[in-house]
């Protein structure tokens, strides 16, 4: 989600006023921690453009640029109205100065950012493609309303214009890029901060910006920083900051625009750093992905992002983003059944596959979702993450509910989540994890353990959780696929699986009602096997048997 405050954990706009009410003693102690956490540079820059805004620094009102922008003609914007509609704000002031926007208040803004990032200029033939953007720019003036409030917004707006160019830049489309480059100019130091997909994304933006407008400086520069951002926020295994196979889609997609429009302009190659993270991140994103249906796990935030998807495979399928990225980058040799990587680690057997949320936590964790495991038989989720909902819901519950530690399939503590929260998107006191040779280990702030290790002989999958430490009651939970699910003495069955549970200590087993998310701001019930056990409980073991055949 785009601009997620550093100190309050928020998506709130650049420079918006804090509110809420006064944090007492508790809640000041909890994002100190989180900002000893997040590290002085992260802090510093945020703090600096926190300065920057109560300066009075901000962008001056601009004329609306004149068409055309794409075609070699105006076209006619009644024609946008039959291909979008005319509401590009949703429930926001199209009039507000964009810098000092409430974002909460009217309702979530992250549909009305989708829309604007205007992929339909990819899709549409040249006229009806001139036609929305036009309309666009009538609806939108310059640093005015929700869809000028977001750095992030304006750069991959901008990298879809770019590419929807082939040839030279008409006078309107120039100085639409020179409004976009000066939003995401504005802001910089707020994207570094975040250390997730903006400053990836707004340095992609300005390298199109800077290669459109014949800007060689402004085009040297971005490309520097991309690639330093790149180098910063990419392990040389493949993962993304935000440990999210969604946001690792966005990554690979805003990477492969950038190498696509570099080499279309003939611009200098990005630094030696950048290829190898490219393809070790391509690498990572196909190794998730369901080779039959090009599914995700939703592990991480899923915002519902399809960046650049000329084919129209929506968020549910990144096998095209996969395929083009792999054809500039090239993608690494797979290490087999099992792999290893920051943050996930993976097992394969016999077209069943295990992903586990595992450590080290480098950047801001968005979800307490740590040993979380999804098992797919094929192309179905067995045991599946909770997902997102949405970032600002009408449904308030929402929003404790999917990043909490009960939205996955790992082991809580007294009804705790695995780490306090010290805002909106932000925790504290994040755990200490530790590699296991089949599986990972965490110890949050009050002393409790919890190992896992996941085993699997065939189509039997065996998870073996150790739990210690000072605590009352312990809950494990196995989100399930929907089914027609039936309980057993120590269990589950159905046609998608068996499992067996069984714990060192008395404990109860039944299936409950949760929720999951399979697409942005969409919520349904779904069963949960549920596992309680006292704190005499030391050792929780589960059988997974899956059909003879894959799904």
């Amino acid at each position: 989600m785009s601009n997620r405050s550093v100190a309050s954990g928020m998506h709130a706009p650049p420079g918006a006023p804090g509110k809420g009410p006064i944090p007492g003693l508790g809640d000041i102690l909890l994002r100190a921690d989180a900002a000893w956490r997040l590290g002085p540079r992260a802090v510093g820059l945020f703090g600096w453009h926190r300065l920057a805004r109560r300066l009075g620094r901000t962008l001056a009102d601009a004329p609306r640029p004149a068409g055309p922008f794409l075609a070699a003609t105006p076209a006619a914007p009644a024609l946008c109205r039959d291909l979008h509609g005319p509401n590009w704000h949703g429930p926001f002031d199209p009039t507000a100065p964009a810098l000092a926007m409430d974002l909460f208040g009217p309702g979530d803004v992250r549909p009305v950012w989708e829309g604007s990032r205007l992929v339909e200029v990819l899709r549409l033939p040249l006229p009806e493609a001139e036609a929305l953007l036009a309309d666009w720019v009538s609806a939108n003036p310059p640093f005015r309303g929700p869809n000028w409030a977001c750095g992030q917004e304006a750069a991959l707006r901008a990298l879809h214009l770019a590419l929807a160019l082939h040839g030279p830049a008409s006078p309107g489309l120039r100085a639409l890029l020179a409004l976009h480059a000066r939003r995401i100019l504005a802001t910089t130091a707020y994207a570094q901060a975040q250390d997730n997909n903006h400053p990836v994304s707004e340095a992609a933006g300005l390298f199109a910006c800077g290669l459109v407008l014949g800007d060689a400086g402004l085009a040297t520069r971005a490309a520097r920083r991309l690639s330093r951002t790149v180098a910063r926020l990419v392990s040389p295994c493949g993962t993304f900051a935000p440990v999210s196979p969604a946001y690792q889609r966005l990554l690979v997609d805003v990477l492969w625009a950038a190498e696509a429009l570099r080499r279309r302009h003939g611009a200098a190659a990005f630094d030696a750093a950048f290829p190898p993270r490219a393809m070790a991140a391509t690498t990572w994103l196909a190794r998730l992905a369901c080779p039959t249906t090009g599914a995700l796990p939703r592990i991480g935030h899923c915002d519902g992002s399809a960046f650049a998807d000329v084919a129209g495979a929506g968020p549910d399928d990144a096998r095209p983003s996969i395929a083009r990225a792999a054809a500039l980058f090239g993608a690494g040799p797979e290490d087999g059944a099992d792999w290893v990587a920051e943050g996930l680690r993976g097992w394969s057997r016999q077209g069943a596959r295990a992903i586990l949320r595992c450590g080290p936590i480098r950047f801001r964790p968005a979800q307490a979702d740590l040993l979380h495991l999804d098992l797919w038989n094929g192309p179905v989720a067995v045991l599946r993450d909770g997902g997102t909902g949405a970032y600002n819901p009408a449904e308030a519950w929402w929003l404790s509910y999917f990043p909490g530690t009960a939205a996955h399939n790992t082991i809580a503590f007294d009804d705790q989540d695995q780490m306090p929260r010290a805002g909106r998107f932000l925790f504290a006191r994040w755990p200490k994890t530790e590699p296991l040779a089949d599986g990972g280990a965490i110890t949050d702030h009050a002393g409790r353990r919890h190992e896992r290790r996941v085993t699997a002989d065939g189509r039997d999958w065996r998870v073996e959780d150790r739990i210690a430490g000072p605590f009352s009651t312990a809950v494990l939970r196995w989100r399930l696929a929907p089914g027609p699910w039936q309980a057993t003495a120590d269990g589950v069955a159905g046609p998608r699986a068996r499992l067996h549970l069984a714990a060192d200590a008395p404990c109860t087993v039944a299936i409950e009602t949760g929720h999951e998310s399979l697409a942005y701001g969409q919520v349904r019930p779904c069963p949960v096997l549920t596992l309680r056990a006292s704190a005499g409980a030391r050792r929780i073991v589960t059988r997974i048997t899956l059909p003879g055949q894959a799904c």
